[in-house]
């Protein structure tokens, strides 16, 4: 699993005109699932996101997890993330889970982080054409893949 965590002010995601998320401070996660994901990369990125020290303590160092501040966390399923732009000018997605694969691994994954957030999680609605609007807050960018924890 590849995901880009972005510290946010506030975010909101809509599909077809309908508010889907809507969210305070927090995180606003896009994920990508690939084709060679299992339980242990959604396990590992579920516990990465919630004990990171991405937020700023009383000295102004990034200190405090998602769960020290109980911010909130939007999810949305990206495929794109695993595109890849080697060979000519139209990116191939082919390291990206096909749907049915994706869609149960994203549900997943956003079931586990609730559960160790101990709130639910806004989430897009997979496979849909999206408008995501984000307050960026520093701005704090994490790109995570599972396939490479170092």
């Amino acid at each position: 699993m590849r995901a880009v965590i972005q510290r946010v002010k506030k975010a909101s995601v809509h599909s077809e005109g309908e508010l889907l998320a809507e969210q305070g401070p927090g995180l606003l996660i896009l994920l990508g699932v690939s084709h060679e994901d299992v339980e242990t990369d959604r396990d590992w990125l579920v516990r990465k996101v919630v004990a990171m020290r991405l937020f700023e303590d009383e000295e102004g160092k990034m200190n405090r997890s998602i769960l020290d501040t109980g911010g909130e966390i939007t999810v949305v399923s990206q495929f794109t993330l695993f595109a890849s732009t080697k060979k000519g000018n139209r990116p191939s997605y082919l390291g990206a889970a096909r749907p049915e694969k994706a869609n149960p691994d994203y549900e997943s994954f956003c079931q586990a982080l609730s559960e160790a957030l101990g709130k639910p999680v806004g989430q897009g609605r997979f496979g849909a054409m999206m408008e995501v609007s984000l307050i960026n807050d520093g701005p704090v960018t994490i790109t995570i893949d599972s396939r490479d924890p170092a």
